[in-house]
């Protein structure tokens, strides 16, 4: 966010926490891109802010079923009611504050974790996007000049090109679809006493399981059970050329965001194999 939101963005979940009888008297940053995260203490509660904030009730009530299924997820924190709190143009929601145990996850604890998160979604019926909508996101940043009047347009024909054909090749394959996550990076897991835990479950959608796999490194991949592997590798393609076309978007707020998204395309022209989505972001310096 730049100066002017980021402020406002602060002052709203602090305002919504004083209103909650939660004491808020400090707001450490432990993420700011096209969302806020923040540690409000002394109350030790999560706050993510979004602008607008149309995907946070559905973020809340989500988290909520996922939770009652035995997901690993994190949950809304335990004094505030499961809900979205409008202030001042954001959408304010309060979650539990994890302590981290370890910098990373072991990649078989990621794998499992994963595959349990997959299996309590099989059981969660909601209405989601599926992971097409996402491409159709995406397509419509790449489409429209004024989104993102920074790209090339030999770079904007490569990248449309790019996202139809993939698209095609993997609902061609009729593999079967479930609700996933949507980004299960790394930066969305967290090493905490409980185990690892998901989180930032606004991204949610339907679609194969390989198309969750894509964001994580491949070692992750490895403990994962019956991976479709020509499947991963389509829904790898598919993941950068997504990645790369919002990170070109002009109200793109992602560190490293014009650089990550120049190399991306890079990576793209250069054709298979397929680097991780985890292993660009690592190289690249980006979350």
């Amino acid at each position: 966010m730049d100066t002017a939101d980021l402020t406002r963005a602060i002052a709203a979940a602090t305002s919504v926490a004083a209103s909650l009888d939660l004491p808020a008297d400090d707001a450490v940053i432990l993420h700011d891109s096209n969302r806020l995260t923040l540690r409000l203490t002394p109350c030790d509660v999560l706050a993510r802010v979004a602008p607008g904030g149309q995907a946070a009730q559905f973020e809340v009530d989500l988290a909520q079923r996922l939770a009652e299924a035995g997901c690993p997820v994190g949950t809304v924190a335990p004094r505030v009611g499961p809900r979205a709190y409008p202030r001042d143009g954001f959408a304010v929601t309060l979650w539990t504050y994890y302590e981290p145990v370890t910098t990373h996850v072991p990649p078989a604890d990621y794998a499992k974790a994963l595959g349990r998160l997959h299996t309590g979604m099989r059981e969660v019926a909601v209405v989601s996007p599926r992971f097409t909508d996402r491409i159709a996101e995406a397509q419509e940043v790449i489409a429209d000049p004024d989104r993102s009047p920074e790209l090339a347009g030999a770079d904007r024909v490569f990248l449309s090109s790019t996202l139809e054909g993939v698209r095609r090749r993997i609902e061609d394959r009729g593999a079967a679809e479930q609700l996933l996550h949507g980004e299960p990076h790394p930066g969305n897991v967290l090493s905490t006493a409980d185990g690892p835990l998901f989180i930032d479950l606004e991204t949610c959608c339907r679609g194969p399981v390989e198309f969750d796999l894509a964001h994580v490194a491949e070692a992750v991949c490895e403990h994962y059970p019956d991976v479709d592997r020509d499947l991963l590798d389509e829904c790898r393609q598919l993941v950068l050329a997504m990645v790369a076309a919002w990170r070109w978007d002009r109200d793109d707020r992602f560190p490293n965001g014009r650089r990550f998204g120049e190399e991306l395309l890079r990576l793209l022209r250069g054709g298979p194999p397929w680097p991780t989505l985890d292993a660009v972001t690592r190289q690249v310096g980006g979350r």
